[in-house]
């Protein structure tokens, strides 16, 4: 099994999952140059990562690819008690993790230059009041858990990720202290320090 992964980005998730499974696997460090080559595009022609390459299989997408390896490593216990509701949960939160507060963040990443400084400062202000209002409902969820649904899963390291992207952005994450454990708490797992040194985020 191999992994294409840019340091800090959302395939962050997918190594820490790797990780947990304790399965042999392979990271490949790709940088933003990397992904246009076309060695790259040929895997992805999105030229994003994460891509999961498994016996000759290429795979993209981080909700797919996570939910693969829960699949492939059931012992793991990444997919929620085996239930079709505790795995509709987990699901329910890796896809607003995915297809909501990820999107959000796109304005901060500098993608809004083109409309304008005005207009790209209102829009980067109005990303930050929405994350904020994701980030609320994120800590009401943990309230009382230690992990997303109770257990560890597959949307825990996303929601990591996602966390580690506001620190460096600067959001204001101010009293969301079930957030804050969970930061210190995933910061503190062997697998996710093993995945930030591979990564050179250590």
């Amino acid at each position: 099994m191999k992994l294409y992964s840019s340091p800090g980005a959302c395939s962050l998730a997918d190594h820490i999952v790797l990780q947990w499974t304790g399965a042999s696997f392979e990271v490949q460090l790709v940088t933003r140059e990397e992904r246009k080559s076309p060695t790259f595009l040929e895997l992805n022609p999105a030229g994003a990562v994460p891509v999961f390459e498994d016996d000759g299989w290429v795979l993209t997408q981080n909700a797919a690819i996570l939910n693969y390896l829960a699949d492939t490593f059931p012992q793991a216990k990444l997919a929620g008690d085996g239930t079709p509701r505790s795995r509709a949960e987990v699901n329910r939160w890796l896809s607003f993790l995915n297809a909501d507060v990820h999107p959000a963040f796109h304005p901060l990443f500098g993608t809004t230059a083109y409309l304008g400084e005005e207009a790209a400062a209102k829009t980067k202000d109005a990303a930050a009041k929405k994350l904020r209002g994701y980030f609320e409902r994120l800590d009401a969820q943990l309230a009382g858990r230690d992990w997303l649904t109770g257990s560890r899963s597959i949307a825990d390291p996303y929601l990591y990720v996602e966390l580690r992207w506001a620190q460096k952005l600067g959001l204001n994450l101010s009293g969301l202290d079930n957030l804050a454990a969970f930061r210190v708490r995933m910061d503190a797992d062997p697998g996710v320090r093993a995945a930030l040194e591979a990564e050179g985020l250590g």
